[in-house]
């Protein structure tokens, strides 16, 4: 008994030892799981029976769709079907009658992954990313990594959470993912 106390005393003294605590995964709202466009993203537009207007268009560094006829449209932070409307609206205002208007991501910005693996670096996102696919792309973890925890700063708060390692933690584009190393 007496040694198991002592045990716990130097387990909490030592530098670099730490109690474990219960780390939150990484669950989204039904609300974060919708997309909302950002800087970088290219969008394909098509406008049925319009060819000249049909194409991918990049949203630029100031979050704004660059569409002929109507100009710079705001994008960042809009969903696919805020800016499909958007573009339905404008041309028909007296450029197209009764417009048929889809929207859809062409390429997503890509995310970011630091820390312990073997290639570090920028990759392309892909629909229903999850962090461990993540790792994959980026050649596995190293023999230093934490397989436990994990930190992601979400472009859109900035902050940089962490969160449990588990097959379901999603990736979102834009996220900066840092593998930490394990403690040993």
């Amino acid at each position: 008994m007496r040694y198991g106390y002592l045990a716990v005393v130097l387990a909490l003294a030592l530098p670099g030892c730490s109690v474990s605590k219960e780390l939150p995964a990484l669950q989204l709202s039904p609300a974060a799981s919708v997309y909302r466009l950002g800087t970088g993203d290219v969008l394909k537009v098509t406008v049925y029976g319009e060819e000249r207007l049909t194409g991918s268009y990049p949203v630029n560094g100031e979050g704004r769709l660059a569409f002929p006829l109507l100009g710079e449209l705001p994008a960042s932070g809009k969903t696919l079907k805020e800016v499909e409307e958007l573009i339905r609206t404008g041309l028909g205002e007296g450029f197209v009658n009764n417009p048929s208007v889809t929207v859809e991501v062409a390429n997503y910005r890509p995310f970011y992954i630091l820390g312990e693996v073997n290639r570090p670096g920028e990759y392309p996102y892909s629909d229903g990313l999850s962090v461990f696919a993540a790792v994959a792309k980026a050649g596995g973890f190293t023999y230093r990594a934490s397989q436990k925890r994990i930190y992601i700063r979400h472009k859109e708060s900035g902050d940089e959470n962490e969160y449990r390692l588990d097959g379901s933690t999603p990736v979102q584009p834009g996220d900066t993912i840092r593998v930490d190393e394990r403690s040993f």
